[in-house]
């Protein structure tokens, strides 16, 4: 993995999170929590695309598409448990 490679990377998935938090609203630590979040998500569904060697949308050392898709049900994850918990209060 090169350094560029990984900043563009990053870069997707904080664009991901972001419209994640575009279309769902929150704070600003919600914001933050969603681009950790889909950053996690993203690189973990690249690893995974490794390792099973599947390839979806290869670009250079890293598969978009397994990583997209890593990082939006990470993020559904995560608002799933933050929906849980605002119910809550």
């Amino acid at each position: 993995m090169t350094l560029p490679a990984f900043f563009f990377g990053s870069l997707i998935a904080s664009l991901i999170g972001s419209i994640i938090h575009l279309i769902f609203g929150g704070n600003i630590k919600r914001i933050v929590s969603y681009i950790f979040f889909s950053w996690v998500g993203f690189w973990i569904g690249n690893t995974v695309s490794s390792h099973l060697n599947i390839q979806i949308l290869l670009y250079g050392p890293v598969d978009f598409g397994m990583a997209a898709i890593g990082s939006c049900l990470l993020l559904a994850f995560i608002y799933w448990l933050s929906f849980e918990s605002d119910e809550e209060e």
